[in-house]
């Protein structure tokens, strides 16, 4: 609490900068993995190959992962090359989930709005992602709250967040320091995740969240 009080100033600029780089991350994310993921159900040798890629890249330790992108000239140090990073793990929560959603949509009821005379456009907007709901809003909760953790060791590359507090105390060493920034880190997580459960429930109709066990 000294070391909190003491401090409220760069720790509230920190906090501002972390909730700024989660946004970016996962704003972006959702513009470039979710009609990738309704695509990829129109072809499943493509969706295969490309969650294989997803999956990989997953794999890679996130450090190793932000130190590639620092020597790519356009990128560098700092916000840049973590804004990169993030996005690409966010591929593999995000594209599995739309794909998995939509896919276990039931197919009798797509069959039965084929034979109404829906098009395929109709079909996706007003029944398989209204559907898929759940599923995919469950792979973005996951998503927020793993781009508010690998985000924390975005400092090793330039970026400032709360993550340069954990850093900086390993570094000195500083107890306080590294217990404050580990603290913080996890409410704002625990905070975005609570948030998206709340956009959840408003979002998705309690028929469909009951249907899926949620």
């Amino acid at each position: 609490m000294s070391y909190f009080q003491k401090n409220l100033d760069t720790i509230i600029g920190y906090t501002q900068s972390h909730f700024e780089l989660v946004f970016l991350a996962v704003f972006i994310s959702l513009i470039l993995w979710v009609p990738i993921g309704i695509m990829m159900t129109r072809n499943d040798k493509a969706a295969l190959s490309i969650m294989g890629i997803a999956n990989s890249i997953f794999c890679i330790p996130s450090l190793s992962l932000f130190a590639v992108f620092v020597v790519i000239p356009y990128l560098g140090l700092g916000r840049r090359s973590a804004l990169v990073a993030l996005i690409l793990y966010s591929m593999m929560p995000l594209l599995g989930n739309v794909y998995r959603g939509i896919k276990l949509v039931d197919k009798t009821v797509i069959e039965a709005a084929k034979g109404m005379g829906m098009s395929a456009r109709r079909i996706l907007f007003e029944i398989q992602l209204p559907l898929a709901a759940p599923v995919i809003f469950a792979g973005l909760r996951t998503t927020v709250v793993m781009t508010t953790g690998i985000a924390a060791i975005a400092p090793y590359i330039g970026e400032r967040n709360l993550g340069s507090i954990i850093i900086i105390g390993l570094a000195q060493p500083n107890l306080d320091m590294i217990v404050t920034g580990s603290i913080l880190i996890s409410l704002v997580a625990i905070l975005l995740d609570t948030v998206m459960g709340f956009f959840e429930k408003k979002v998705i109709p309690k028929g469909i969240r009951i249907s899926q066990g949620r």
